[in-house]
Order: structure tokens, then C-alpha cells, then sequence
């Protein structure tokens, strides 16, 4: 199905066809939303939100929404099989890469902004006896400290949006990818225009501060000269981990009554207030939450793809 203008505007500003899909195959150049936080801040951020005592409590081991069926999803996606060399960008402290070789039976490297948590992460691959075919960098997502051409597949999961510069990071992996590779997302949705009191609450949220439209991810994927494949609608998959989030704040509570040092500070009933404008934004459309399939094609001339 060809991804028309009409449903550009409509995947951008409509988030509610939860768990639809669409095919993106269209060329139309849609202009990248700018950032509404401070964007130099939004990835050492995201890395210490993955290193606190907050994160599991709270996120879940995955750290985003949907957890390890929706990166099942993703994997499958991408065609991965066991002689499948994959890059898992901001891999936080382990779990998707490790879930990504036992079940694909693949070779991961996982990158980080936090050395803590490739600290952590490397000793899990070691617990799960998967050394050999798991491995932990830490590094930066805009920078990948890899030779071109070094992977089949680069997978990033609710981390896309916190580069500064978008369009460079999709350079990159597309460096990094073999021909014919893929890259599969999964990142927070926003619309065009926000509610005022949405959009002074971003900044506050590490991981909505540079959601973007749909359409924009799509063309940072396209100025990178990447195909897009497919673009699923996962909103139900926030939805519910938002939920979560305001349920699991007792268990958060209960962290600080122990003097846990990172939570002591923690104002718990304003995150269980933007806990709850975040719910309500997504049961209206104004955020959703996408998986992104794109790969990069072995031909082109003029902008077009040999058949």
C-alpha cells in the first residue's frame, strides 16, 4: 500500500489505530519538527534515567514500551537468523541484546552512552554463558566506533529520539549496515503541535523530549537514503506502560522509605501527575508509540530504486 499524503498527516497526528501498520513507500520530503528540549542534555539523560534505582521499578527491565515482545517483533522484522550481525544501539544494561541471541541465535554488540550500565551488561552476558556471541561498547549513537559495513541489522528502541542530530545518526548506521541491511525502530510519537501544558512538560521527560512525528522519523531515515518499509502503530503498548508506571510508584515509594541514595530526592507525586497527562495525551492521539522498518538498498540513481 502507498503511503499517500493524506496518511502522512494522518500517522503524524492521529496515534489511535493502535497495533495498525502501514507501508511506507512514498517519497514525499516531510520537514523534521524541531526539538522541544534542551537536546545536548537528552542522551546523558536517558543514561542516567537506565542507571538509576528508578528504572526497573518503574520501566521494566526493556526500558521501553511493549518489553521484549514488541523487540520479538522488531527481530522478526529484520529477518534475523543466527548468522545475523547485529548492532543494538542504546542497549542499556543488557537485557534486548542478550534476549536478541538467545532467540535469533545471533551475534549482538550492544552500545552505550553509560559505562555503568555496559559494566552491567557485559556481566549478564556472562551469567547467561552468551560471551561469545554478546559483546558491550560504550559509546554514542551519533559517533559508532565501528568500520563500515560491520553489521546485517542495527536495532534502536526508544532511543532514536534522544540524538540531538537525528539526521546523523541515521548516516551512521547507514555507514555501519551492510547492503541490502535493515534498521528497525521502535520510538515515542508526537504530533505536530502539542497543548501548551504538553509542551512545557516535555523537557521534564527524559524519554518524550525529541518525540517527533512519524513522518519526520521517516524522512531523517530517508536523507540517509534508506528505504522504508514498514511503520507499525504500537500505541496500546504505551498506554499500558504508562499504566504500569503509576501503579509500580508504590514499589518506588517503598525504594526511598529504604533511603535508597537516588531516590530520596524523588518528588513521586508530581511524576504520578505527568504520569498522568502522559495517559491522557496518548488515549487522545497526541502521542503514540511506532516500531520503523527500513533497509538500505544495493542500488540508486537519481533517487531510484533498481528493480
Amino acid at each position: 500500500m502507498t503511503w499517500t499524503a493524506t496518511e502522512l498527516h494522518r500517522s503524524a497526528c492521529l496515534a489511535g489505530e493502535s497495533n495498525g501498520e502501514l507501508i511506507a513507500g512514498d517519497r514525499r520530503v516531510v520537514k523534521p519538527v524541531p526539538s522541544l528540549g534542551p537536546a545536548e542534555n537528552v542522551k546523558q539523560n536517558r543514561a542516567q534515567l537506565c542507571e538509576s534505582d528508578l528504572a526497573n521499578p518503574l520501566l521494566g527491565p526493556s526500558f521501553h514500551p511493549g518489553g521484549l515482545k514488541l523487540t520479538k517483533r522488531l527481530g522478526t522484522l529484520l529477518h534475523l537468523t543466527s548468522r545475523s550481525r547485529v548492532l543494538d544501539v542504546a542497549s542499556g544494561k543488557g537485557t534486548r541484546s542478550i534476549f536478541l541471541a538467545k532467540h535469533f541465535r545471533c551475534q549482538v554488540v550492544g552500545l552505550d552512552y553509560s559505562s555503568q550500565n555496559v559494566t552491567h551488561a557485559t556481566e549478564l552476558a556472562g551469567a547467561n554463558g552468551l560471551s561469545s556471541r554478546v559483546r558491550f561498547n560504550c559509546g554514542d549513537g551519533e559517533r559508532l566506533p565501528f568500520p563500515n559495513a560491520s553489521f546485517d541489522a542495527v536495532i534502536c528502541e526508544g532511543a532514536f529520539c534522544a540524538c540531538p542530530n537525528k539526521s546523523h545518526t541515521a548516516r551512521e548506521i547507514a555507514r555501519v549496515l551492510w547492503t541490502g541491511g535493515r534498521i528497525g525502530l521502535s520510538d515515542f510519537t508526537r504530533r505536530e503541535m502539542l497543548p501548551q501544558k504538553l509542551d512545557c512538560l516535555f523537557p521534564l521527560i527524559t524519554c518524550l523530549a525529541d518525540a517527533q512525528p512519524i513522518a519526520s522519523y521517516v524522512e531523517y531515515l530517508r536523507s540517509a537514503n534508506f528505504d522504508v518499509e514498514k511503520v507499525e502503530f504500537h500505541d496500546a503498548a504505551l498506554t499500558k506502560l504508562v499504566r504500569q508506571i503509576r501503579i509500580k510508584l508504590s514499589r518506588a515509594k517503598n525504594l526511598a522509605a529504604q533511603k535508597k541514595p537516588a531516590l530520596t530526592d524523588v518528588d513521586f507525586t508530581s511524576i504520578k501527575q505527568m504520569a498522568a497527562k502522559v495517559l491522557t495525551a496518548v488515549q487522545q492521539g497526541q502521542l503514540g508509540y511506532i516500531i520503523l522498518v527500513a533497509f538500505k538498498p544495493s542500488f540508486r540513481y537519481k533517487g531510484l530504486r533498481r528493480l
